[in-house]
């Protein structure tokens, strides 16, 4: 039942000629997106151009009829670059196909055991960080190709880039420069418009007039993307992208294909999985916030799965839902993932018909536009805001995640983002934990000889050595203790442990666990806390005022009570 799901939702829900308009018209204005955006992301990650168009065509199409959520749209996005590019650097395009083709599988497992909900657990902070950290290095990187630079080395690391982007700026080629920026000013001028022509568009098609006029100037060049890039197809030999489908290969029949390199990029393909994993279903918690609709997380993930594990013996690279382009898509009236098909296939008709015209995109222009997409994904003017209103904790976790993407990579991010998160929410709800002595009961008058300790929050290993250290302080004129657990929620192993100590010191007052739940209760049974001399659980008000009259009797708890399991049952009733 996790396949088609987005697409039986529609159905059920009603399709009509009416829907299917709506569908065509969307689907053909996000492939006139996807198709600029598809071949710079590829650039940006080290490939040709036309593995970037590959993978909207075969992983777009494969995530809408597998998938689970109505409205996203597939195909290569931003988030990735600084994952793939340092693969695609060692390894080469066969190294990042077969990392694609493992990270689908992975994608496929993570749903088929339903862990689609997983990502709800990764705190804000942690996603934003990480988020603007990419979007900051994939604008960085995209200053070599916007100001014509020549740079001399091409080192992994961030900081190493930033040097050797220094040395190179005596370089700067100003057409290049001039056709970048012009591409950036008119994105942004457009898009305060809010036409219905995306400005990916309207941007890139002034910049490539510009850059055709510069270069019939004697003396001034721009580098065009068909001067750049070449293909190989039998015997022929061509500049830019070519104009042909999409070839069907084996990776395994590739020279550089062995068992040894399987195993090496296994943690980069987990990498791939996990990042696909949380854009790809935080895409989908925005397109149902936009459209009132229901995604199924587990099926997204077999249709993301099943779109990277195909999409490398086409020639393409890792694919997940793109926000932008989906935003786009619900913008222009899509009603089912059939608009998401007509988007793949728009795009391989454009590639068969427009193959030469695109050869004469200039470099700089692609670079301005990305420079726009990461500078959108990273949310600038939302991250200052959060550094402001934050909690200095979050602020913390956020700062660090960022810090780490930029200067190492995601996963050393997020690593460290989810522990630092974890422990500083371990220390937030420790400090909600308390054990205080209390002057009279809240509903009984007890007495003053009667100690009562309010024990508040959940007790696990971070809260109970601190808390139960308030026992110590229980007064010599004592006849008895009571433990009012009614506010306890849960108890671990390190608590029970802590409560046994506690106990050990006040063994020789008879003790009353008060109002317990019953889980509560059914872990300290069996830990055996309930069993002993001078122990007693009571459930209510009446049971408790019964036992402390016992005792101011001189009677003995044990002999006057049944035992503390059976006194709880007989109580509640249960």
């Amino acid at each position: 039942m996790l396949l088609f799901h987005a697409l039986r939702q529609a159905w059920e829900e009603g399709f009509s000629f009416s829907k299917l308009r709506a569908d065509l018209m969307s689907g053909i204005t996000v492939g006139v997106v996807a198709i600029p955006l598809g071949m710079a992301l590829a650039i940006a990650v080290g490939v040709p151009p036309q593995h970037g168009l590959y993978t909207v065509i075969v992983a777009g199409l494969l995530a809408a009829l597998f998938g689970g959520s109505r409205f996203n749209i597939t195909g290569p996005t931003a988030a990735f670059v600084v994952i793939l590019l340092p693969i695609t650097q060692q390894y080469g395009l066969s190294g990042l196909m077969l990392a694609t083709l493992m990270s689908g599988v992975i994608l496929v497992l993570m749903g088929m055991l339903r862990l689609g909900q997983l990502v709800a657990y990764v705190p804000y902070p942690v996603t934003t960080g990480f988020t603007a950290g990419i979007g900051l290095v994939i604008a960085f990187l995209q200053l070599k190709d916007l100001l014509g630079l020549q740079v001399a080395t091409n080192p992994v690391h961030f900081p190493e880039k930033v040097m050797a982007y220094a040395h190179a700026m005596p370089t700067v080629n100003g057409a290049d420069a001039l056709v970048g920026l012009a591409t950036i000013a008119i994105f942004i001028g457009w898009a305060k418009l809010k036409t219905r022509i995306p400005p990916h568009v309207v941007a890139l098609v002034v910049g490539t007039v510009m850059a055709l006029v510069l270069n019939q100037m004697s003396g001034i060049h721009v580098g065009l993307l068909g001067e750049k890039f070449q293909y190989h197809i039998g015997d022929v030999i061509g500049q830019g992208i070519p104009q042909v489908l999409p070839q069907f290969s084996l990776i395994w029949e590739q020279p550089s294909f062995s068992w040894d390199l399987v195993v090496e990029l296994l943690p980069a393909a987990f990498t791939i999985a996990m990042l696909g994993c949380i854009e790809s279903l935080l895409c989908a918690v925005v397109a149902d916030g936009m459209t009132g609709k229901k995604h199924n997380p587990d099926a997204e993930l077999v249709g993301q799965g099943i779109a990277n594990m195909v999409v490398p013996f086409f020639g393409g690279i890792p694919a997940t839902a793109a926000i932008a382009r989906t935003a786009t898509n619900i913008r222009a009236g899509a009603f089912s993932p059939v608009s998401a098909i007509i988007h793949a296939l728009f795009v391989l008709a454009a590639m068969l018909v427009l193959a030469p015209m695109l050869s004469y995109v200039p470099m700089s222009a692609l670079a301005g536009l990305l420079i726009m997409v990461a500078w959108n994904m990273s949310e600038a003017p939302h991250f200052v805001h959060t550094l402001k209103v934050a909690p200095r904790r979050d602020v913390a976790v956020l700062l660090t995640c960022f810090s780490l993407t930029v200067v190492f990579d995601m996963v050393v991010a997020v690593v460290v983002g989810l522990l630092l998160a974890g422990v500083l929410f371990i220390q937030r709800i420790a400090s909600l934990t308390t054990v205080a002595k209390v002057e009279s009961h809240p509903h009984l008058e007890l007495g003053d000889d009667v100690v009562v300790y309010d024990i508040n929050g959940p007790l696990f290993f971070a809260a109970s050595e601190k808390a139960f250290a308030v026992i110590d302080n229980t007064p010599g004129d004592t006849r008895a203790v009571v433990l009012d657990f009614s506010d306890v929620t849960t108890i671990d192993i390190t608590a029970i442990h802590a409560l046994e100590a506690a106990i050990d010191r006040i063994r020789h007052y008879p003790v009353f666990f008060y109002g317990a739940v019953p889980h509560v209760v059914a872990k300290l049974s069996q830990a055996g806390v309930l069993v002993g001399e001078n122990i007693a659980l009571v459930a209510d008000d009446a049971s408790l005022r019964s036992q402390l009259a016992q005792n101011a009797d001189n009677v003995s708890v044990q002999e006057s009570t049944p035992s503390p399991v059976s006194l709880y049952t007989a109580d509640t009733g249960a």
